[in-house]
């Protein structure tokens, strides 16, 4: 609950930032440079000026889409494929799953570093970058519920009736195999979150003047000595938020699972 209640918090500030955004988040005052929490600035101000209140909450905004939408791709992807292989099995499940563990095997950064820094990055791309490195934890947790699950009485008796495969997939198959998702969704979005923070970070992520928590982080390294606060507030957000997601993924695998339950 109190992941949930810090996730919610986190999701209406973003969305009302704009509202309670007491500064432009993009407006440097020459003459309010590095000024400290709690004077004329709630949480001070960076080294041109600029709120960093104001800039935290539209930071917010975008890593919580990123990761929301990044989430929602690898779901999708993930349930379709992991579901194919699960059904048909033979070929068509070493193939899928052959491919996966090939996906599994590349490093996440170092690919979308180079991927980065050969295309422009903008959100779509960033979404699909870190969704194409995040469907198979999805893929797999489908593909064995499905190995599972076809075996059993009512799905004989959908072939039977001459059920379509596709049908029996989605409508017999797929309801029953959702119980594993949550647990999947949370660590996706945590993983997504800390990946679009370090891509940022590197200054490969969404490019300035769009405020992310990670090139945030960035652009603090150089004041850390005389304004803490500019690497404080953005890490603590990060920490809060990625903690947050995992107390609530831990939450539904207790509740989803019967033995851990009792």
């Amino acid at each position: 609950m109190a992941g949930l209640s810090v996730l919610v918090l986190m999701s209406v500030a973003a969305m009302l930032a704009g509202v309670l955004a007491t500064h432009p988040p993009d407006l440097p005052d020459p003459e309010s440079p590095l000024r400290p929490p709690l004077s004329t600035h709630v949480l001070g101000t960076d080294y041109l000026g600029r709120d960093t209140l104001s800039r935290l909450l539209l930071a917010a905004r975008y890593t919580l889409v990123v990761a929301g939408l990044t989430a929602a791709v690898a779901v999708v992807v993930g349930a379709a494929v992991g579901g194919l292989a699960g059904y048909y099995g033979g070929a068509v499940d070493t193939l899928i799953s052959r491919s996966m563990e090939i996906m599994l095997s590349l490093p996440v950064l170092p690919v979308l570093i180079v991927l980065g820094s050969v295309m422009d990055v903008t959100p779509a791309r960033l979404i699909s970058g870190i969704a194409l490195f995040q469907w198979m934890t999805v893929g797999r947790l489908i593909r064995a519920e499905f190995l599972s699950l076809r075996e059993r009485d009512f799905v004989a008796a959908a072939r039977t009736l001459g059920v379509p495969a596709r049908r029996i997939m989605f409508i017999h198959l797929l309801p029953n195999a959702m119980a594993p998702l949550p647990v999947a969704l949370a660590l996706v979005v945590a993983n997504a979150i800390l990946i679009e923070s370090a891509l940022s970070f590197l200054g490969c992520g969404i490019p300035p003047p769009t405020p992310t928590w990670g090139n945030m982080l960035t652009n603090a390294q150089s004041y850390v000595r005389i304004a803490p606060w500019l690497a404080v507030f953005p890490g603590l957000l990060i920490t809060l938020c990625v903690g947050s997601v995992v107390f609530v993924g831990d939450a539904l695998r207790d509740a989803f699972d019967p033995r851990l339950a009792e």
